[in-house]
């Protein structure tokens, strides 16, 4: 197989440990996983026989999570059980945590003014697209719906996810890609920390859907 010429996507669900590589040198392989690696190597002024040796080097470091390796059922209980409930959990408290530096820190370098705006939208595009895979879609693939039953719903899904990946973009703008300012205090640290982990969940969540989940189920369609 020729590595550098095959997508994000589909070297992240050959090799989930391939992740990691890729979130260290923000190439992104759920929403952006169709380009090969030469195309978002060239992009991001990145040398892919690098990528490609740290690839082998993380493959070699520790065994494949076997989440991927699931059904599609079980895959899909994973997906709700770990990844929505996690955002349900956890992006409210970001809310509040966002609200509060804003307000204490006002006018003070590198304060995040809008962060709180751009995460509540977040969290209800969120909600949303949650709400349909959880009542529409998912259920067909329990079920055993393949090909061109979900292509429509699976492409509907992915469409929503490349608006995820929009935000998580404002995010990193808003928050100067996520350095913490030597003034920050505990409480804007701890906002920055958390966000570092929304980032990796929800692209990994991405990733599991679209490369995984989606890929399998609409095998064969249009």
């Amino acid at each position: 197989m020729d590595r550098i010429s095959t997508s994000l996507g589909e070297l992240a669900a050959q090799q989930p440990s391939a992740t990691r590589v890729f979130m260290r040198h923000h190439l992104d392989f759920c929403c952006g996983g169709k380009r090969s690696l030469a195309e978002a190597c060239s992009r991001a002024g990145l040398d892919p026989a690098q990528i490609l040796a740290e690839l082998d080097r993380e493959a070699t470091r520790e065994p494949d999570d076997a989440v991927e390796r699931l059904g599609q059922s079980e895959l899909a209980n994973h997906i709700e059980a770990h990844y929505h409930e996690g955002l349900r959990r956890d992006l409210p408290l970001l809310i509040e945590g966002a609200r509060k530096v804003e307000r204490v820190h006002a006018g003070k370098p590198g304060v995040p003014a809008g962060l709180a705006d751009v995460l509540t939208d977040l969290l209800a595009e969120m909600e949303s697209h949650m709400a349909k895979e959880e009542r529409i879609l998912f259920p067909m693939i329990r079920r055993g719906a393949r090909g061109e039953a979900v292509y429509m719903p699976v492409r509907m899904m992915e469409r929503e996810h490349d608006s995820h990946g929009e935000e998580l973009a404002k995010i990193r703008t808003l928050t100067g890609d996520l350095r913490i300012p030597d003034h920050a205090c505990a409480t804007w640290r701890a906002l920055y920390d958390g966000l570092e982990r929304l980032e990796a969940e929800l692209m990994q969540h991405i990733h599991l859907e679209n490369n995984v989940l989606f890929a399998r189920a609409t095998q064969g369609a249009q």
